[in-house]
């Protein structure tokens, strides 16, 4: 199976954008979505506001890759299942993207994605699959106490990544 990730990623850095700083919203500090908790995690060591907008397109493609991507294994699930559990993984961290596949596919949910996971994700239908998870992330979404005012951009980055993921 050829890997998606170029385009996915293409995807996620259309929601991303650039440098950020928004006071209502947890992440805090963010470039292309990488915020500076996961930037100081993926360096070791402490990093600043500076370093987080000067962060590179080619480095947060590799902290993509690695700490989303792979975590993920979206190599291994089925076209457009890649692309929504990725940008679940992005947008809601890994652990919850595994558990929203897994919840998706009523398999245990445990926050890895393994044999068994893996497994039920080629057996389900691609296109059935993408709707349930999206529509599962939906209803995180309205649970999050920024909602109402992150919530409509939330909705459109979701619909555009069922599109892309259906397409």
């Amino acid at each position: 199976m050829a890997s998606r990730f170029k385009e996915a990623l293409e995807h996620v850095l259309q929601w991303e954008g650039g440098y950020v700083d928004h006071p209502d919203d947890p992440g805090g500090a963010t470039n292309m979505g990488i915020t500076l908790a996961t930037l100081q995690s993926w360096r070791g060591r402490i990093v600043t506001r500076a370093d987080v907008k000067a962060l590179t397109p080619a480095e947060a493609g590799e902290i993509y890759k690695a700490r989303y991507w792979d975590q993920c294994r979206c190599d291994e699930l089925p076209e457009g299942v890649d692309t929504i559990v990725f940008d679940a993984a992005v947008n809601h961290g890994a652990g919850r993207a595994a558990r929203l596949l897994q919840e998706a596919l009523n398999v245990t949910s445990d926050g890895r994605i393994g044999p068994i996971t893996l497994a039920a994700a080629r057996r389900a239908d691609p296109r059935g699959l993408v709707s349930e998870i999206a529509a599962r992330r939906m209803l995180l979404y309205g649970s999050l106490a920024h909602f109402r005012t992150f919530g409509l951009g939330w909705s459109r980055r979701l619909m555009a990544t069922l599109v892309a993921a259906v397409g």
